[in-house]
């Protein structure tokens, strides 16, 4: 029997890439497609073709498509700063809106079966009710959120018109590294919360900046939902197994928040020497706290988070950056 084959855009990103290694460790055919301004050639492990395109280019992505078939596609290239939407908010409704439908389109077209997509917390703003369930008001809290539901809609009619199946998969905080230590996190300007407070304990810069200590939480600085990468990447193939019993739409987290000094304080007993901090004005598009309710897969797949501890997520973030400590390089 042949290995079902993958589409991976955005595989040599930071998620991606886990998910590639999740795929290739179950013994599947993957193909990365991706144009490595944000990935890293080096992310795309043995195993895994690479074809170095971009989704704004039609011809590229129908290239890619035209050598199928394919079991599914996993769908991750994107702009992803918030703060940055919100100063090119067209930017990113265009860009990520724009190539993403291009990719939905020529995925019907190709009749690929499934779609998996890489979406986000940020659908929801500033929610009424946490943690957050799947059926919480949409209400994006940025261009970035936006330009996810715009996706997450189409993929809707592109079932309900064409048949493809789907799987919505909302991130809450993507964070630590894969513990076999092959993959880690390297975005350039980097913009989380654990690897800049990592990079400030180990003195690769001068301070960590806080932005906001006046929100409505227990020491005034946000709470986020923390799930580790590999997670994450286990979570996508529960879900597209799941699609065989039809289309779904999951929030993925540990359903527990830790808000940005509890994160500090830990970066810092892992690292065994305080995080310098300096403590700046709030980020427009910053909600208090997003935390999951991720009770339905759990319920409907099996999917358990296996490093749901705080420290154990910022053990395996440590490590990779004590073993890279220029990440990727320049690869």
């Amino acid at each position: 029997m042949s290995p079902r084959r993958f589409l991976v855009t955005g595989g040599a990103g930071y998620v991606g890439s886990h998910l590639v290694a999740a795929l290739l460790a179950r013994g599947d055919a993957v193909v990365v497609f991706d144009n490595l301004r944000q990935g890293h050639r080096a992310a795309v492990l043995p195993g895994a073709a690479l074809i170095e395109g971009d989704l704004a280019d039609a011809g590229a992505i129908e290239a890619a498509l035209a050598t199928g078939p394919w079991d599914g596609v996993f769908h991750f290239a994107a702009l992803s700063l918030v703060g940055d939407s919100m100063a090119q908010p067209f930017r990113y409704l265009a860009e990520n809106g724009g190539n993403g439908l291009r990719l939905i389109e020529a995925c019907v077209r190709h009749g690929v079966p499934r779609f998996v997509l890489s979406s986000t917390a940020n659908l929801f703003g500033a929610p009424a009710v946490i943690p957050i369930g799947e059926d919480a008001p949409v209400d994006p809290g940025s261009p970035y959120g936006e330009s996810k539901h715009m996706l997450e809609r189409a993929l809707v009619w592109a079932e309900r018109i064409h048949g493809m199946r789907y799987a919505a998969l909302r991130y809450f905080n993507a964070a630590g590294a894969d513990p076999d230590g092959r993959l880690g996190e390297d975005h350039r300007p980097e913009t989380h919360l654990i690897p800049l407070a990592i990079d400030a304990a180990l003195g690769r810069r001068a301070e960590l900046t806080v932005f906001g200590t006046d929100y409505p939480t227990a020491d005034g600085t946000c709470v986020r939902d923390y799930v580790h990468v590999t997670d994450l990447a286990e979570a996508h193939l529960h879900a597209l197994a799941r699609l065989d019993a039809g289309s779904v739409t999951y929030n993925l987290g540990n359903g527990a928040g830790h808000s940005v000094r509890a994160v500090i304080d830990t970066v810092g007993a892992v690292a065994g020497r305080p995080v310098p901090v300096r403590f700046g004005a709030r980020r427009a598009g910053d909600p208090p706290v997003l935390v999951a309710a991720s009770a339905r897969i759990l319920r409907e797949t099996g999917w358990q988070p296996r490093f749901a501890d705080l420290r154990r997520i910022i053990e395996t973030a440590y490590a990779w950056r004590l073993a890279h400590p220029e990440g990727y390089g320049a690869a």
